[in-house]
């Protein structure tokens, strides 16, 4: 990375600024099915989860791990899984999908204050009393609040603008098949979506902060795509849309149109998957408002199942030393063995080969091992698309 510049400096506290103070994840942009796969989790295993949302720490908890720990230094994060955690204990599915799944239920304000409210945390509690009609509120979705639900909100607005585009948009959505998705994509979405105005407002730093992309990550997008930012999204939207099957994928149709169907949503949300977790399985997740680092140096416990997102990216550039500390507290706590999966807006992140850690003071890739065949092949399935690198690491044994 290059030495920021005024400007790059001021996109960065532009970052800091606005994701300090709100939700910035309303839903969760990775794809669990590939980690599943790749976690190949028993149950003896312990997990470490960076939070975001939450959902993919239920769909974890769906495969009856010993224990998660689910850790994220915004509160508001934890609060949003913690007020999941409640309704699945307190409420009936129908309840429970028309809340997350639907997005809005009318009757929230009293659900909130008589069933769920009691089992938050202070923080959740006030959170909420503020929040509570992000679930009931005239935007018809939760999935239009938040940062990332304001982009979304943004992206309605524009399709309202744009009938024939959003015509367009919802028959690519209920395509039946593949190659129905791509004649659509072709013939009607691709000339109506991609025009300048569109490319100038995605390539942002605005947008990006307010979708939780730092200026760290925007740089290493623009240095490994020719058309930067504007290029990376339309190569991600057109590889999902016309390579991969539409039917199960609720990422974009949740972005899309504010709300999931009971055929296409997260595990979490569906009746067999709200009924494990309400049978117990929920109970095995701790919630840790905090970073990685410190919850590694305060809890003893080994763990052997390591899933960390993508924040790596901007510590490599403005926080180095913390870092290295953290990756010194991952191997202090590691397992023999233990599998540790990142995410990337670099196809081969740079500071695993420079970062020393370690008593010997080596490189990340001369103490782990990389299944690199593995993270490459689960890839081109990934169902969101939106990352160049997975990155898949074991601990010696």
């Amino acid at each position: 990375m290059s030495k920021p510049s005024l400007v790059d400096k001021l996109d960065h506290a532009l970052f800091n600024a606005i994701t300090s103070r709100n939700l910035v994840y309303n839903t969760c942009w990775e794809d669990p099915a590939i980690d599943r796969k790749a976690l190949a989790l028993g149950p003896d295993d312990t997990m470490l989860v960076i939070s975001s949302a939450g959902c993919n720490v239920l769909d974890y908890a769906l495969l009856a791990p010993k224990r998660i720990h689910a850790v994220d230094a915004n509160p508001r994060q934890i609060a949003l899984l913690e007020i999941k955690i409640a309704a699945i204990r307190a409420l009936a599915y129908d309840d429970y999908f028309a809340i997350f799944g639907e997005g809005h239920h009318p009757d929230f304000r009293n659900l909130y204050q008589q069933k769920l409210r009691a089992q938050l945390s202070p923080f959740a509690q006030a959170w909420w009393d503020k929040h509570w009609d992000w679930f009931a509120g005239k935007h018809g979705s939760f999935y239009f609040h938040g940062l990332s639900g304001i982009v979304a909100r943004g992206v309605r607005a524009y399709f309202k603008l744009r009938p024939g585009l959003a015509a367009a948009i919802n028959a690519l959505l209920d395509a039946k098949s593949l190659a129905e998705q791509q004649k659509i994509y072709d013939e009607r979405v691709s000339p109506l979506l991609w025009n300048r105005t569109v490319n100038w407002i995605i390539s942002r730093q605005f947008v990006m902060s307010l979708l939780g992309v730092p200026y760290p990550q925007r740089k290493l997008v623009e240095a490994q795509h020719e058309n930067g930012v504007r290029g990376f999204i339309r190569e991600a939207v057109e590889y999902v849309f016309r390579q991969l099957p539409l039917a199960d994928n609720y990422f974009y149709r949740v972005y899309l149109t504010g709300r999931y169907r009971r055929d296409c949503c997260p595990e979490y949300l569906k009746q067999a998957g709200f009924d494990a977790l309400k049978a117990g399985l929920v109970d095995r997740i701790e919630l840790h408002t905090t970073t990685v680092t410190e919850l590694l140096s305060r809890n003893t416990a080994p763990i052997s199942r390591f899933v960390l997102l993508d924040h790596m990216d901007w510590m490599s550039s403005y926080y180095p030393d913390a870092l290295v500390e953290e990756w010194n507290a991952i191997l202090n706590r590691a397992t023999p063995g233990a599998r540790i999966l990142l995410r990337s807006a670099q196809s081969k992140p740079a500071y695993l080969e420079t970062i020393r850690v370690g008593p010997g003071q080596n490189r990340l890739r001369e103490i782990l091992h990389f299944a690199d065949d593995l993270a490459d092949a689960l890839q081109s399935g990934d169902r969101v698309h939106t990352y160049a690198g997975f990155v898949i690491a074991d601990a010696r044994t």
